[in-house]
This record gives structure tokens, sequence and C-alpha cells, in this order.
């Protein structure tokens, strides 16, 4: 059947990518800088995790490492997870994800609906720590050796880049190239590294930033520990992270990152999970930073409607404040 728009998509999966850019108008920076957020939760899943589990599929399936029909395994915190059900279920390939009950449970129950299979392993009171990474990919590696099902292994996957590539073009038509920052919360840094690398091929003085937890700031050579933001601060320094990536890092806490969040749904009806309210916080440093007539771009990484849980049980235990 033809949409409304009279354009007829072959399925989905073609809906992945064009987002909008929308510019807060009540959350702003004392400065006069701008922010925008790229509302990656437009994608099929609301998540932007449907551009690299799209690459990486179809990467695998291009070169013979996938074949017709063949088993895909990963390890995720989730929205990798559900952008991988979705993609595999399109494309005919059974899923065996792992993942933990450290993570929305929202997510966990959409990669079942999706169709694919769940190990989960347990976390140290619902927390995110280095351990629970570790764990979670070995358990990836010895499910893809024992059944030969094709490992998408996305802490180290650079098919993914290709997708973050694309999407800085859309960032940059978008701006009209008027862009001074970039500010972008660190997970397999794949999403950093290509976004940043796309706006420095057209301008190598926008500032890049990274975004980091500050219970476990790594990336700027503190120790690890645990957290509440979904989808980043692994631990560890992961494997796609380079040096000069960033200009520089911003740490913001699971507390603050969730309180943005909220603040987010309640002054921009933007409902968001923690990493995009990490984001925000991060990107109004940036913009008090760059002055008057800066122009900050981060990301509406997905939609809070995959925490719904999450959010209740933190604003019935007086854990966030508005």
């Amino acid at each position: 059947m033809v949409g409304v728009t009279g354009t007829e998509h072959p399925n989905i999966l073609h809906r992945v990518g064009n987002t909008s850019l929308l510019p807060l108008r009540n959350i702003l920076p004392a400065s006069g800088a701008r922010i925008a957020l790229k509302l990656e939760s437009e994608n099929p899943t609301g998540s932007m995790k449907d551009r690299m589990a799209l690459a990486m599929i179809g990467a695998a399936e291009a070169d013979g490492r996938l074949s017709a029909g063949g088993h895909v395994v990963e390890y995720t915190g989730g929205s990798t997870g559900v952008s991988l059900s979705l993609v595999c279920a399109v494309k005919g390939h059974p899923l065996h994800i792992v993942s933990s009950d450290a993570f929305s449970r929202e997510k966990l129950d959409h990669m079942q609906i999706l169709g694919a299979t769940l190990q989960i392993v347990h976390s140290d009171s619902g927390r995110m720590t280095e351990k629970l990474t570790r764990d979670m990919i070995e358990a990836a590696r010895v499910i893809a050796e024992t059944t030969g099902a094709f490992w998408t292994d996305q802490m180290k996957n650079t098919d993914q880049i290709a997708a973050y590539h694309t999407l800085a073009e859309e960032i940059w038509t978008q701006t009209d190239g008027q862009i001074d920052g970039f500010v972008q919360s660190v997970g397999t840094a794949a999403s950093l590294r290509g976004i940043g690398e796309g706006l420095r091929r057209h301008n190598e003085r926008v500032q890049v930033v990274a975004v980091e937890p500050s219970e476990s700031p790594v990336l700027s050579g503190g120790q690890p520990g645990a957290h509440k933001i979904d989808g980043v601060g692994a631990g560890f320094v992961v494997p796609l992270w380079e040096s000069g990536l960033a200009d520089r890092i911003e740490q913001v806490s699971t507390e603050d990152a969730m309180t943005m969040a909220m603040r987010l749904a309640r002054q921009e009806g933007l409902f968001a999970g923690s990493s995009t309210g990490a984001n925000v916080v991060a990107a109004l440093r940036v913009a008090e930073q760059l002055g008057p007539g800066a122009t900050v771009v981060t990301v509406m990484c997905d939609t809070g409607m995959k925490y719904l849980r999450t959010f209740g049980s933190a604003l019935g235990r007086g854990i966030v404040s508005v």
C-alpha cells in the first residue's frame, strides 16, 4: 500500500535514518548559544542503534560472513539488541542476545517480542560495571564459538562507522554547515567516532566532545565504577576509542543525567533516556564555553518509552528531582 506521502517503502528498514534536528527552546545556556537535538528516537525502534545494526548486518551479508538465514549473536545493554532484533526479524536471521538485568526491562521485552532468544547475565544490584560488560562479552564469544553464529561484536565492529558518517552528513545539511560543537556520550565510541569524523571532513574546527559517567571516568584516566546510565560507560577504554577522537571529555553523574531527562520531558516535551540527559548536560557546558551565536548539536539517543519502569522507580524513590 502506498503511504500518504505517495512513497512506498519495501520494508521497515527503509525508515532508518533521515531523522529531524530540533532546537531546544526552554532548556537554554545563559551564553545565548543554540543547542539542537538530533531526534534519533524517530528511527523504527526508537533508537539511533537502528543505523549501526543495519550497517553491521548488511556488511556481513554483502561479504559472505553471514549467509541467508544464518544465525547472529551479540551482547548488549539493550538498544543494540532491540535494533538487531528488528533487522534480523526482517532479514530472516535467528538472533541470540546476551544482556543483563542491569538494563531496562522494556528493552529486554522488546527484543523477545521481535523474536530474539535472550541469555541474561546477572548484575551487581542492577548496576553497570566493568565485570558485567566483560562477562557479557565472554558469554557471547562462547555462543559464537559453539554454534558458529555470526558475532556482530559491536565493541570492535568498524562496519558501523559508515552509518554514523551518514548521520554526520544529515547534521551538516540540517545546520547548513553552521555547527560549532558536537556532543555525544560514549558506549562503543562508534557514534562519536563516526559523527566526529564526518563533521571534521567538512570543518576540522568543529569541537567534538565526549561524555562519560562521572562514577566511571575511565576515558579521563580515572577508575572504573558502577553507574546507571544505560548504554554508555563500559568500565574500560573500549577498542573503538582513539586518542584524538574528542577535543575534551565531560563527566556527568547518573543523577544529573536522569534529572535532565526529566527536564527534557517536562520542559521540551522530549521523552528520552538517561544517556540523552547526559548529552544535554554536557552540551549546556559546551555552549557556555563557545559563547553567543554558537550552535551545539547533540543526540536524542532513544525514546524514554524504553525506560518507563526505570524512571517510575527513580521518581518514586526520590532519586531524581525536576
